[in-house]
């Protein structure tokens, strides 16, 4: 297993007797995410899925919010697998399907393999593609700009950088941190993530700041 993806449930008081995780970070910005996804999806139907879903938290509150969206959790570490098919029981909602487990630099997405729908309203991707290789961010664009609907849109949440500079001191720590404990890793600049999501025929269409400094980018199909 890549060790890219390991990130949550190394403490033991992390995670719940049934396998859930809790991830701090959830608590801090589930309700910021959620209100620039739910511009987009409120009042539609249809299907969204999430890459590196994690602990499965955030997606149990965006089903919980939008009973007419059917979400698709997904991510690669057994231990996050486990945790949102726990978070899924004990939400018990009937839009939530059970996690698929998706490698994001294979490729090899078969929907009829992987039991998932065609096309997706929506995709959400949060603190994953600088805690991994630069092929997992284009897999995520690849996947993206074969799957998402034509008025449907990517969200890409966590810390960016602009133009080669990056948005606060604290970013730029993290970006050495992150680069020493992985040269392939690290804090990706939106020049060279729209440069990606143009590749696979996906425009960048706007950055909303958030908490903490982070940013949300938005892009959709051409």
């Amino acid at each position: 297993m890549p060790e890219y993806v390991v990130e949550f449930g190394n403490k033991a008081d992390e995670q719940e007797p049934d396998g859930r995780l809790d991830a701090n970070a959830f608590h801090r910005n589930h309700q910021a995410i959620w209100a620039v996804l739910s511009d987009h999806l409120k009042d539609r139907g249809g299907d969204a899925l999430e890459l590196g879903s994690g602990t499965g938290q955030h997606i149990v509150e965006f089903a919980r919010q939008s009973p007419n969206i059917t979400w698709w959790p997904s991510d690669l570490n057994d231990q996050h697998l486990r945790s949102i098919a726990a978070w899924r029981a004990h939400a018990s909602l009937s839009n939530l399907r059970a996690p698929v487990r998706i490698d994001l630099m294979a490729q090899d997405w078969s929907s009829a393999a992987l039991g998932l729908p065609g096309q997706f309203a929506a995709m959400f991707c949060a603190n994953v593609i600088h805690i991994a290789p630069w092929e997992v961010a284009l897999g995520l664009f690849a996947l993206a700009g074969e799957r998402l609907a034509p008025d449907g849109r990517l969200f890409l949440y966590g810390p960016f950088m602009r133009e080669g500079r990056h948005t606060a001191p604290s970013n730029a720590a993290f970006d050495v941190s992150l680069r020493e404990r992985d040269p392939r890793w690290g804090v990706r600049d939106i020049a060279d993530l729209q440069a990606a999501a143009a590749a696979e025929k996906l425009r960048h269409v706007a950055t909303i700041a958030m908490p903490a400094n982070n940013l949300i980018l938005i892009f959709e199909p051409m």
